[in-house]
């Protein structure tokens, strides 16, 4: 790899602007270290991945019919649940383990002895029971105006008197459509009785809802107020999420909250618990000592108890991974569909290469199969999704970005092509098979989708009659994006007797939102996993291949592939990174400044995504951003929702908001959600740039980012170039450091436990 820069430095500087102190990098509220033992990082992680923090978009997007499936599936996962068991007093959502144990707890608080029912070994996975008809979501076309969706603003007379609350206790009187929003109607009367509700709010802290309460309590305020307990206690569990987390266990969360300065935390934790506002769980562990057979039972010969944990967590992640645990163990436990002899799947895997033929090999008799590879590996599902619809299947594959359905719907056309050419696909002759590649184009196109598409019916395969995915097989890319509640409303929307493959890097960064299902999934070891053989071609390959086992090696370059930029300090660093987007690569590569991306450890500090963005805007499109910072032709990364970010440029802003086109559709995002949703976007974290890949990347190292680098943070962000990866390199040993010791922050989840109650694990 070259060391050098390639063209001769231009005069344009850097223009950090004197306001871009050094930050941490993160948008997200502090306080997550105390629950998870250095969370910041990755709250830090939770923050670039929300973009620009949320916000609904302006108009009928298939992020906001995502959100409407969404809704319609939980309402038919509830009543499944119910269907099950009798409903608790709280968490009445739940069933199973997480009833019984949720049971435990109020016999406890009442003084009586927890059944023993309550940890007994695991169940069969339950099957599931014939689901009301369901109307099949309409797709929705992203072209059409339409209302935000999303809950109905709060009544101006409600803000109005939270306005005046919020006035009273000294905090920002802006917060009052928020929690307005958060409490409801009776949102003022709720704040001023218990003022430590102002931590239900995004951003606040318990130091200022601390602030906030005693300026209306008085006297009355002190730190062993019940309602802050519970209130600090809560506001943790977020801040955990945040940073991946689906529960906490005990321990931490009680030494977390004596560092907020909760005088008893057992009895917060308690409180909690009683009141509903979160939902305890008891995990065994596995355990080397084997089972108490029965005849030592029966005999009453003293066993050694199994070890298990205790955990906290909120309703919403609880509900999603027991959902997700049931929705897999159905799949897993049930028999494919008879969908044509073996001699079919026999013979697609025979014409198939080696690691295709075995992945094709393996969805043929099991309902959940795991796939892992780098980017090349693609190849290996598009081969089984290929072969599956050549079988006369419905399959069908999902990414995550709506560039790479584009990637893989070509990828998949190829194979597609090669195999009517031949005359090989089911149900066409010779002559049939020899129609216009255009005609094969638009059919593999339909057969890729995006996530948020195809759970919302804009994309693919709509529902049946029972609300279940009208499909046989589904193919998901990119699975390590996945969180809980994104894989159990898919989970839960697989008919009986379909397939599912979930394919992705494992050494790339996990979810934005809670969870960790492809992780989780590899070490529980409950359904077969394929390791791809394909690496990933080139120089750039060659590298990412590298670090994605520890190690950061030099790699030939001889077309310059990967340029290493060294820089002394943060200011070099936007300097360099301008020359390089605007003069470098475009003349030297070949890749224009618009194919060009830049990807940086965080938003804040001297080299961040701000910093950075303003010198980019001021040599490649300047102007006097009108509309909120913002000028027609500058490139913008939209959320939609947390977690979701797409790729675009403004088109023009008027009375209606700011005009963009996103992955070709237009979008109007209202002024007022502007500044929540979009951001400049000639540079994005690694997050944000998750899914996506483009001719070329910078990825810029400051001296400050030192401490944010990992190992799947560099291997997600130098895999984001596809012909060249230019890195601005200015933290010195930390990036080598990073690559060989520093791996992913770990997350607290009850997956694995929850699944090897339900399924034998795989040999």
């Amino acid at each position: 790899m070259s060391t050098e820069p390639e063209p001769t430095e231009t005069a344009e500087p850097g223009h950090p602007g004197d306001e871009n102190t050094p930050e941490s990098g993160t948008d997200a509220p502090e306080g997550t270290t105390d629950a998870t033992q250095g969370g910041a990082d990755a709250t830090r992680g939770g923050a670039e991945a929300a973009g620009a923090e949320g916000g609904a978009a302006s108009d009928r997007s298939e992020a906001e019919a995502e959100l409407a499936a969404q809704q319609v599936e939980r309402e038919r996962i509830e009543r499944r649940k119910a269907e099950k068991t009798a409903p608790v007093e709280s968490g009445g959502r739940l069933t199973g383990t997480a009833a019984d144990l949720l049971a435990a707890v109020r016999a406890v608080e009442g003084g009586q002895k927890p059944a023993s029912p309550v940890f007994s070994g695991p169940e069969p996975a339950p099957r599931r029971p014939a689901a009301e008809p369901v109307r099949r979501p309409q797709p929705t076309a992203p072209v059409t105006p339409a209302a935000p969706a999303g809950p109905a603003a709060p009544a101006p007379e409600t803000v109005e008197a939270v306005h005046a609350v919020l006035t009273e206790g000294g905090a920002p009187q802006t917060l009052a459509p928020q929690v307005a929003a958060v409490l409801g109607e009776g949102a003022a009367g709720e704040l001023r009785a218990d003022p430590w509700q102002l931590l239900r709010v995004t951003g606040v802290r318990p130091e200022q809802a601390d602030g906030f309460a005693r300026a209306l309590l008085g006297a009355e305020c002190g730190p062993d107020d019940e309602r802050r307990a519970r209130a600090v206690t809560v506001w943790l569990l977020e801040q955990a999420a945040l940073a991946g987390h689906t529960a906490l266990e005990i321990p931490a969360l009680t030494t977390a909250l004596s560092r907020r300065s909760v005088p008893d935390p057992d009895a917060a934790v308690q409180s909690t618990i009683a009141e509903g506002d979160a939902l305890v769980f008891q995990d065994a562990l596995d355990s080397a000592a084997p089972a108490p057979t029965p005849t030592q039972e029966s005999e009453g010969e003293e066993t050694e108890e199994r070890p298990v944990r205790v955990l906290l967590g909120l309703e919403q992640y609880a509900l999603a991974e027991e959902s997700l645990a049931d929705g897999l163990a159905r799949v897993i436990n049930s028999v494919p569909k008879e969908d044509g002899s073996a001699v079919g799947w026999e013979r697609a895997a025979a014409s198939a290469t080696r690691s295709a033929a075995e992945l094709i090999g393996a969805v043929a008799g099991h309902g959940l199969v795991l796939h892992t590879g780098g980017e090349a590996s693609r190849a290996e599902p598009a081969a089984l999704v290929a072969a599956t619809r050549a079988l006369g299947l419905r399959a069908y594959a999902a990414t995550h970005s709506t560039d790479g359905r584009r990637r893989f719907a070509a990828l998949l056309a190829d194979m597609t092509t090669g195999a009517v050419a031949g005359g090989e696909r089911q149900g066409q002759d010779g002559p049939a098979a020899q129609q216009g590649e255009r005609t094969v184009l638009d059919d593999d196109l339909a057969a890729v989708v995006t996530v948020a598409g195809l759970l919302s019916g804009a994309e693919g395969p709509g529902r049946d009659v029972d609300g279940a995915l009208d499909l046989d097989l589904l193919v998901v890319l990119d699975a390590p994006q996945l969180d809980v509640e994104a894989a159990a409303v898919l989970a839960e929307s697989l008919p009986d007797g379909a397939r599912l493959v979930l394919s992705g890097d494992p050494g790339g960064l996990w979810s934005a939102g809670p969870g960790r299902v492809f992780a989780d999934l590899l070490a529980a070891r409950v359904c077969p996993q394929v390791a791809s053989r394909t690496p990933d071609p080139g120089p750039i390959g060659e590298l990412v291949s590298g670090i994605g086992i520890g190690e950061l090696s030099q790699v030939e370059a001889p077309g310059k592939e990967v340029v290493i930029v060294p820089v002394r300090d943060a200011g070099e660093a936007v300097h360099r990174t301008v020359q390089l987007v605007a003069d470098s690569v475009p003349r030297a590569i070949g890749v224009p400044a618009e194919e060009t991306q830049v990807i940086t450890p965080g938003h804040g500090g001297a080299a961040g995504t701000r910093a950075l963005n303003a010198a980019l805007k001021e040599r490649l499109n300047p102007g006097p951003g009108r509309f909120g910072g913002f000028d027609p032709g500058d490139r913008v990364a939209y959320s939609p929702t947390p977690g979701h970010t797409v790729p675009g440029h403004v088109v023009k802003a008027d009375a209606d908001g700011l005009h963009l086109e996103c992955a070709g559709a237009p979008v109007v995002v209202p002024k007022e959600r502007v500044e929540q949703s979009v951001r400049h976007g000639w540079a994005l974290t690694a997050h944000q740039a998750v899914g996506q890949r483009w001719p070329a990347a910078v990825v810029v190292l400051p001296g400050d980012a030192a401490q944010a680098l990992s190992r799947p943070w560099v291997y997600t962000a130098f895999g984001r170039a596809e012909r060249h990866l230019s890195v601005v390199h200015g933290v010195e040993q930390a990036l080598p450091q990073a690559v060989s010791e520093v791996l992913a922050k770990p997350r607290t989840t009850r997956l694995p436990a929850l699944l090897k109650a339900q399924v034998p694990a795989a040999g």
